[in-house]
C-alpha cells in the first residue's frame, strides 16, 4: 500500500486535530508562554568554558520499556530460589551461564546471551509519581521547575536522525509524563496513545483537496502574523514551525512508520497481539525509520495484593514482546546500534504480605539492558540471598541514566542552564556503568 492509498482509505474527520496534536507535542508553545523568550534563551545557554563535545556513541537509538507501578524483581529478573522470599515463583536457567530468571520469562531466557541485568539498583524514593519522575529525569520532583526527561536530553544534544520524524516518541504513556521540561517545546515527545491506532488524524478529510487545504494554511499564516505583532514573534514562530513540520510528515513516505497494518500477520503474532507487543513492534518500525528515542509503557505493576496471580497475567505479554524485539532487531542488524532498556520506578518487598502481595521497595531492584554496545550474558551487581539489600556494585537511578546517556554519546559532565539560571546535567551526579560495554 502506498502513502496515497493509506491517506485515501483512512476515514478521519479533520487534519486540524492532527496538526494541533503535533503542535502541542513536538513544537507547542506552552513552555514559551510559561517561561518567555528570555527564559528559553537562558535555558539554551552553555558554559563557555565547557563546550558540548559528544562522545563515541555505541547506540544511535534507545527503546525504553517502562513497567509503571513497580515490577517485582524477585518474580522476574532477580529470583531467589530456595528462599522464603521467593514465594511460589520458580527460577529458570537461561542462555547466559549462571543468570537465572523468573519462570514466566521463558522466551526472554532464550535471549539472555544478548542481555545484561543490573541487579543492584537502589533508590530512596518509594512514591509512584516522585519515583517515576526521578527515573525519567534524574532529578527530584519540584513544584518550581520541570526537568527534561532523558529522551528530551538525548533529542536536544544529539538532534534528529530523520528530519521528517520526531526525535522522541512515547507509546501508551500518560499526559503527566515529564517531557521537554525547561528545554524549548520542540523537544517535547510525540505521544501515541495506542500502537494499534498509530498516528491519528494524518490524512485529508473527505471533501478537502490539497488546494483547499493550502488555502486554509495561508489564512492561518495571516492570522499568525497579526497575532505575532501583538504578542511576540517567537511564540508564534514555534507554533507555525510545528504546523510546517506536521504537514511535511503527512506528505512524507515516513508516515508509514506509524502504520502497523503494513506488518505481516506472522510478525504481529511473533510480538504478541497485545498492547505491549504492538508497542514494541511500533518501536522497531520507528527505529527503522530514524526515530532516536522511543518509550513504551506497561501499566498495572502495583501488586500490593494477589501479586502472583497478577504476575501470571502481566509478565507473558512483556516476555513475548521484549524477546521478539531483541530477536527481530538482531536479525535486522539493528540491535548493535539500539539500546533496549526494561525498567520500573522501584521494586517490591521480598516479604509477602497477608494478601499475597508485595509492597513498594526502592532499596533493591533490577533493570535489564540489551544491545547498543552492552555486553550480553551478564549480571551486574547483586543483592543478598533473600533480595533485601544490594551487596555489590550499588547503582543509583542517576547512574542508570548516565549509562544510557553514555551509550548515546552524551557527555555526562556537560552543563545546561535552566530558565532560572541553575546548572543541570543529563543525569545529575550519576556516573555511567562503563563496565557493561565491550
Amino acid at each position: 500500500m502506498t502513502l496515497n492509498d493509506l491517506i485515501r482509505t483512512t476515514d478521519i474527520p479533520t487534519r486540524r486535530a492532527f496538526l494541533s496534536r503535533l503542535a502541542g507535542s513536538m513544537l507547542g508553545v506552552g513552555a514559551v508562554a510559561h517561561f518567555g523568550p528570555a527564559g528559553l534563551a537562558r535555558a539554551l545557554a552553555q558554559d563557555p568554558q565547557k563546550p558540548l563535545v559528544l562522545g563515541r556513541a555505541t547506540a544511535k537509538h534507545v527503546i525504553y520499556l517502562f513497567m509503571r507501578g513497580g515490577m517485582s524483581q524477585i518474580d522476574t529478573l532477580d529470583p531467589k530460589p530456595g528462599k522464603q522470599t521467593q514465594g511460589p515463583t520458580e527460577a529458570i536457567a537461561t542462555r547466559a551461564d549462571g543468570v537465572l530468571l523468573g519462570s514466566r520469562f521463558a522466551k526472554l531466557a532464550e535471549q539472555m546471551d544478548k542481555c545484561c541485568i543490573v541487579s543492584s539498583m537502589s533508590s530512596r524514593q518509594g512514591a509512584h509519581s516522585q519515583a517515576q519522575y526521578l527515573m525519567r529525569t534524574s532529578y527530584e520532583l519540584r513544584g518550581t521547575i520541570q526537568h527534561p526527561s532523558l529522551g528530551a536530553w538525548c533529542h536536544h544534544l544529539t538532534g534528529r536522525l530523520n528530519p521528517t520524524l520526531p526525535g522522541h516518541v512515547t507509546i501508551g504513556g500518560a499526559a503527566d509524563l515529564p517531557g521537554a521540561g525547561f528545554f524549548p517545546p520542540e523537544f517535547q515527545p510525540l505521544p501515541i496513545g495506542s500502537a494499534e491506532d498509530g498516528l491519528q488524524n494524518a490524512s485529508l478529510p473527505r471533501g478537502v483537496d490539497e488546494e483547499r487545504f493550502r488555502r486554509r494554511l495561508d489564512r492561518l499564516a495571516k492570522l499568525d502574523q497579526a497575532f505575532a505583532e501583538k504578542h511576540g514573534q517567537r511564540s508564534v514562530q514555534g507554533y507555525s514551525k510545528a504546523y510546517e513540520e506536521a504537514v511535511s510528515l503527512m506528505r512524507s513516505s515516513d508516515l508509514a512508520a506509524f502504520d502497523l497494518d503494513l506488518e505481516s500477520p506472522a510478525m504481529h503474532a511473533a510480538y504478541g497481539n497485545t498492547s505491549f507487543g504492538s508497542g514494541c513492534l511500533l518501536a522497531r518500525r520507528l527505529v527503522e525509520h530514524g526515530v532516536r528515542y522511543v518509550e513504551v509503557f506497561s501499566d498495572g505493576w502495583d501488586t500490593h495484593a494477589d501479586n502472583f496471580d497478577r504476575i501470571d497475567d502481566l509478565v507473558p505479554p512483556i516476555d513475548q514482546g521484549i524477546a521478539a524485539l531483541i530477536a527481530d532487531l538482531d536479525a535486522r542488524g539493528l540491535l548493535r546500534e539500539t539500546l533496549i532498556v526494561l525498567t520500573s520506578e522501584f521494586g517490591r518487598t521480598p516479604d509477602i504480605d497477608q494478601d499475597q502481595g508485595r509492597n513498594h521497595y526502592p532499596q533493591a531492584f533490577s533493570t535489564l539492558l540489551a544491545g547498543g554496545g552492552v555486553r550480553g550474558g551478564q549480571r551486574y551487581g547483586s543483592t543478598d540471598p533473600e533480595g533485601r539489600q544490594v551487596i555489590t556494585e550499588p547503582t543509583s537511578i542517576q547512574d542508570l541514566n548516565a549509562t544510557i546517556a553514555y551509550a548515546c554519546g552524551l557527555p555526562v559532565d556537560h552543563v545546561l542552564m535552566s530558565p532560572s539560571g541553575r546548572p543541570f546535567k543529563v543525569a545529575d551526579k550519576g556516573q555511567p556503568l562503563t563496565a557493561l560495554f565491550g
